[in-house]
């Protein structure tokens, strides 16, 4: 059999072993309750604060900023319904774009059921919202604002620290909330200084396990907790905390970031080199900007004649492993709400794969993909129905 190829890394990542260690170590000795007084629970607190300063340093935030959830689409949950809820007397006015996560999508949906009113921004054909735009969305009564850092579909990155700008040139007390949980471990984001309130990141795509995920709240910022228990982490997020995955977070987070230059340099390389070869082939086309002014990792072809399901399996059996579009919602067919915002041909709206690379793929790994594809498509387009 053929050695795997697995780009499909926006979908989740494989643990770094130096991070599969450490949690490994922390399950079999350090496994105490972070509550417990004894020094089984003190153990596994240090572990805990340990993980809060490495993450503080990267974000260049305090370690009290930061929270532990399950992932982003809690960290998501908890910003949304939780900032909504707090700030409700300052008005009920929330503004997202049309090519948020479904995290976000769907949390605003149950918003809007709960009698808050939601404004969708649309997004140019490379998938980027305007500042201006945003800020003439931006009124009093705005509690408001979420923005992804990265388009998870078409690796779209979004002018972050321009439209938090913006959004407090033309409201100060409008909350600004950033879903970077494609961005977090590729990009450099630092809350403060992008005028970002609140904002998400998760574990699993950035070689770290799933079932752990992190939001930062700023200083000041009102935030009401959404789930009810024990009062762990200040009230915030209640349940006890995973302590593994948050040394892994931790550990994973600054192995990238320790090293971000020079590997995001060669995931644009490889991600240039994939684009040279695959754009060779008779109808294959590239969605959204592919420069350096794009997302390293994320890779959006659509290929006309053959259905995106059809050449996903396909690949499969030479042992790749790419997705649909996003991946990030349950496997029922749907129509991407990015391809449609940025006027993607109707024919093509089921029949795009999402590439998306790793620190951990090889140029030989993006060769192989292209001849994969070159090979398939002339088959396959012959089977095609009409």
């Amino acid at each position: 059999m053929a050695r795997e190829i697995y780009l499909d890394n926006s979908a989740t990542t494989r643990c770094f072993p130096e991070v599969v260690a450490l949690m490994d170590r922390i399950y079999l000795e350090e496994y105490g309750n972070p509550s417990s007084l004894h020094h089984k629970g003190v153990e596994a607190e240090r572990e805990i604060r340990s993980a809060k300063e490495i993450l503080a340093d990267i974000l260049k935030c305090s370690p009290r900023n930061l929270y532990f959830t399950s992932c982003g689409t809690e960290s998501d949950n908890i910003s949304l319904i939780g900032g909504a809820l707090a700030n409700q007397r300052d008005g009920k006015h929330i503004i997202t774009t049309k090519i948020e996560h479904p995290a976000i999508l769907e949390t605003c949906k149950y918003l809007a059921s709960q009698g808050f009113e939601i404004t969708y921004l649309p997004v140019d054909a490379d998938g980027l919202v305007s500042p201006e735009d945003v800020k003439n969305a931006v009124r009093e009564d705005t509690i408001l604002v979420s923005v992804m850092h990265t388009n998870n579909e078409i690796g779209a990155l979004e002018p972050i620290a321009e439209i938090g700008k913006a959004i407090k040139e033309k409201n100060p007390k409008t909350l600004f909330h950033v879903d970077a949980v494609q961005g977090f471990g590729k990009s450099l984001i630092h809350p403060k200084q992008m005028k970002i309130d609140l904002l998400s990141a998760s574990g699993h795509k950035i070689h770290a396990p799933k079932g752990v995920g992190l939001l930062y709240i700023g200083d000041g910022v009102r935030v009401r907790n959404i789930l009810f228990g024990g009062g762990q982490q200040n009230g915030m997020r209640s349940g006890t905390e995973n302590v593994a995955g948050i040394a892994g977070m931790a550990l994973a987070a600054k192995m990238l970031y320790d090293h971000l230059d020079e590997e995001m340099d060669r995931l644009y390389e490889m991600k240039q080199r994939f684009i040279d070869q695959a754009t060779k082939i008779d109808g294959v086309h590239v969605n959204g900007k592919t420069g350096r002014d794009s997302a390293p990792h994320v890779i959006s072809l659509s290929i006309e004649g053959v259905r995106a399901e059809v050449l996903l399996h396909a690949l499969e059996e030479k042992n790749i492993y790419v997705s649909a579009g996003s991946a990030c919602s349950s496997n029922r067919p749907h129509i991407s709400e990015t391809l449609l915002a940025i006027g993607t041909p109707k024919e093509y709206l089921d029949s795009t794969l999402r590439f998306s690379t790793s620190v951990m793929n090889t140029d030989e790994d993006m060769d192989d993909a292209a001849a994969a594809l070159a090979e398939l498509l002339p088959f396959l387009r012959k089977y095609t129905r009409q």
